[in-house]
């Protein structure tokens, strides 16, 4: 399975083109995904006969949530499940970096019969080995995880010590920096899926560009370059797959 990072709805349309079995739909790219609107869930669900699960995480930073945010994100698990999705992607941790078992088990119950993936808020986790049993316990059906490093290859030995240690309680999807180039490592250590936004670089059409000024409150990207799922790149993986 390969699973596309999505941010439009071009990118999911991309994505099921080049063969991908399932779209992780979110906002906020240069947060490292958050929820994404109403408005793109609907049409995405409408657009794709291919998988769909929902970004579930109210802001960036790190996976400790107050109150408010935590009634934020069951209310939009509430519209990912109506829109027809078929899965949502959350993380909760307490402040000591363990699992929040309580909250994720709310979540989990909350969205059935829908399935969860327990995101890269594990690769942030005080013990990797604990967090997987406790994520097993709350029912989450996969945990998407570069290894506890930025890169997936760099943590490509954790990977390999969590997929055997799993012992196929759960799926172990392996994300971040994952390409063509490297595919083949995660699949010969038993990786039961590949995370990727295969992101390319599309001009932005604007003519007239004023460049003093930003619409961000810090600048982390060229605002007239605009990301969206490559077809190469994603179809590149897909074959790796196929064989």
């Amino acid at each position: 399975m390969l699973e596309i990072c999505s941010f439009s709805l071009e990118s999911c349309l991309t994505a099921q083109n080049a063969g991908a079995g399932r779209v992780e739909l979110c906002g906020g790219m240069f947060e490292g995904g958050t929820t994404p609107s109403a408005g793109l869930i609907r049409l995405a669900r409408q657009h794709l006969s291919i998988q769909l699960y929902v970004m579930i995480r109210p802001r960036g930073g790190e996976f400790c949530y107050s109150n408010a945010e935590f009634e934020v994100m069951k209310e939009d698990i509430l519209i990912a499940k109506n829109a027809g999705a078929d899965g949502v992607v959350f993380g909760i941790l307490n402040p000591d970096g363990s699992v929040d078992k309580t909250r994720t088990t709310t979540l989990v119950d909350l969205a059935k019969p829908m399935k969860v993936t327990f995101h890269r808020a594990f690769d942030v986790a005080k013990n990797p080995f604990e967090a997987l049993e406790d994520i097993i316990n709350c029912g989450c059906e996969r945990i998407l995880t570069s290894g506890q490093k930025n890169t997936a290859i760099e943590g490509l030995d954790l990977l390999k010590a969590l997929v055997e240690k799993s012992n196929n309680r759960i799926e172990i999807m392996a994300g971040s920096g994952v390409s063509a180039q490297n595919a083949q490592q995660f699949l010969n250590i038993g990786i039961h899926a590949l995370h990727m936004t295969g992101k390319g670089i599309q001009e932005s059409k604007m003519i007239f560009r004023k460049s003093d000024v930003s619409m961000a409150s810090a600048s982390l990207s060229n605002e007239y370059e605009i990301y969206e799922a490559d077809f190469e790149k994603c179809k590149a993986v897909v074959d790796i797959l196929k064989k």
